[in-house]
């Protein structure tokens, strides 16, 4: 009996996750008899060792189901996790990210507001909305693209995220992009962008260029370390705040259309 490439890639997965945080290597045991089906045993103990020692055929492929590997961080991370405080500071639920696990673009906020919270998907309250026209504007359905939050769990009252929560977040969030292997990532507000690139910089001086990004504490794959390009533009929420920045923000998604192929018409649709 082999292993079918999914089965592979969620043991891969798991593997990776433990590595991680610390667990491992991974040694070979003689334990195949003890499998139910004993010939699956020497298959995931191949599987194993390759990732144990970093072999670039235990890497993520295009022929994996994605969304199975999705689904495995959001096993690890759990329906109630309780790694950080906001999990004791009123949130109600695990806001994951949702969207086309093959997206090409992916865009990260800061992380879940009430509506969100509410309704466990990012970006559905009025700052969702807008997005949605954002992206509509690029000629991209929301469900062509990939939407996920630095954090999250909703802060109290709105807050931005504190350090410590958003690098407990930090390492489900890496595994997603590895996952999901963008081509281009889109930064929504200062949040969002100084976590990723770490930096503290200010939105000016971030914005109105590319920067190469490659997730930390991923393996390689045979074609080399997983790399892609990253924006930064203003929060939806800024924007509603303050509309006169939307041409500001459509400047930097016609330089994402740009990198992307995608036609860049002259002007953003009217509600964008």
């Amino acid at each position: 009996m082999t292993l079918d490439p999914t089965t592979k890639s969620l043991l891969r997965e798991r593997l990776r996750f433990y590595s991680e945080l610390g667990i491992g290597p991974l040694y070979r045991r003689n334990v195949g008899y003890r499998f139910s089906h004993e010939a699956v045993a020497p298959q995931v103990l191949e599987v194993t060792e390759r990732i144990a020692v970093n072999d670039p055929i235990a890497s993520t492929t295009a022929t994996e189901d994605r969304g199975a590997l999705l689904r495995v961080i959001q096993d690890d991370i759990g329906p109630n996790c309780q790694r950080c405080k906001l999990a004791k500071l009123g949130r109600k639920q695990i806001v994951f990210g949702t969207g086309d696990p093959h997206a090409r673009l992916m865009f990260i906020g800061e992380g879940p507001g009430a509506d969100e919270d509410a309704q466990g998907l990012p970006f559905v309250g009025r700052a969702g909305q807008l997005l949605n026209n954002m992206i509509g504007a690029m000629g991209l359905k929301r469900e062509q693209v990939y939407i996920a939050n630095i954090v999250k769990c909703r802060p109290p009252g709105n807050r931005t995220p504190e350090r410590d929560e958003c690098d407990t977040c930090s390492p489900f969030l890496m595994r997603q992009i590895h996952v999901i292997r963008p081509q281009v990532i889109v930064a929504l507000g200062a949040t969002a962008a100084k976590n990723l690139l770490g930096v503290n910089d200010s939105m000016a001086s971030m914005r109105g260029r590319f920067y190469d990004f490659s997730p930390p504490g991923t393996l390689t794959d045979s074609a080399g370390p997983f790399e892609c390009k990253l924006a930064v533009t203003y929060h939806p929420a800024f924007l509603l705040r303050d509309p006169r920045q939307k041409k500001e923000a459509w400047k930097d998604l016609q330089m994402v259309m740009r990198h992307l192929g995608l036609q860049v018409p002259q002007r953003a649709p009217e509600g964008s």
